[in-house]
């Protein structure tokens, strides 16, 4: 029987300069679903998805994805990962941008038609990159993480820039790849994007403050909306941990050392 489990990440700690960003995190994301992975900038959403992709340095702990370790060989073809921003070539149509993603994964070339039908850019196959906007330059940054047949696809705050629409056509794709079982790890700072995961995990600070689902998160806070809810869980963790203090005089004085620094931007 296949294993359920996409991603299970035990212990994971994680410094930035001398900043610590995660100190111990247990975590474990389930096959087929999407799980939104929200909060404020400079909480470590990030930080965390290099984890699981393989690209960041990581101090201790393990990371494993689809049974093996985080940015193995292995996971080259099953794992995509979309960056904040634009991954592209300028200078480059938009068909050979996917083209080119296609040749390196030896998927076939119909994806190339596939992708440029699910990210809304057919019309502008034959532009190059540069002469887009930046809502269109993202979308191509996405299709690229949509050649072959991934099955994790992670996104880091994908719909950043988009216009209303454009962000609700991209998350009925993203449901859609979810629905033929792709597990999708998908980033955002705008609070109304919750309702469209299966799953939540709200970070605050370098830790996971809920694991939960959009339905029992404006249960448990008594809200209707997710941007209530995320304040009010912000100020119960504030509670619980003295009132927003630093949990110790070391952390307090390595956070002030990396804002002298510059260091602080750890999302």
């Amino acid at each position: 029987m296949m294993n359920n489990t996409a991603v299970r990440i035990a212990q994971l700690r994680v410094r930035r300069g001398r900043t610590r960003v995660f100190d111990g995190v247990d975590l474990t994301i389930p096959r087929g679903q999407i799980t939104g992975l929200l909060g404020p900038s400079g909480c470590g959403k990030t930080t965390l998805l290099r984890a699981i992709v393989g690209v960041q340095r990581i101090e201790s702990g393990e990371v494993t994805v689809l049974g093996e370790p985080g940015g193995s060989r292995e996971l080259r073809h099953r794992v995509a990962y979309g960056t904040q921003g634009a991954a592209v070539y300028g200078d480059l149509t938009v068909r050979q941008n996917l083209a080119y993603a296609a040749a390196l994964l030896r998927a076939p070339r119909a994806d190339v038609d596939r992708v440029l039908d699910e990210v809304g850019l057919r019309p502008q196959a034959g532009q190059l990159v540069e002469s887009l906007s930046g809502g269109q330059s993202t979308r191509v940054s996405l299709g690229m993480a949509l050649i072959g047949a991934p099955e994790v696809i992670v996104l880091d705050e994908p719909t950043v820039g988009l216009d209303p629409v454009l962000r609700a056509e991209l998350w009925t794709l993203f449901r859609a790849l979810a629905d033929r079982g792709v597990t999708m790890i998908v980033s955002s700072h705008v609070m109304d994007e919750a309702q469209r995961c299966d799953r939540l995990l709200l970070l605050r600070e370098g830790r996971i403050i809920a694991d939960t689902t959009p339905r029992a998160l404006l249960e448990d806070t008594g809200t209707t909306e997710p941007e209530a809810a995320f304040l009010a869980l912000i100020e119960r963790d504030r509670a619980e941990d003295g009132a927003g203090a630093p949990r110790s005089r070391r952390e307090a004085r390595e956070r002030g050392e990396a804002r002298e620094r510059g260091e602080g931007a750890t999302e």
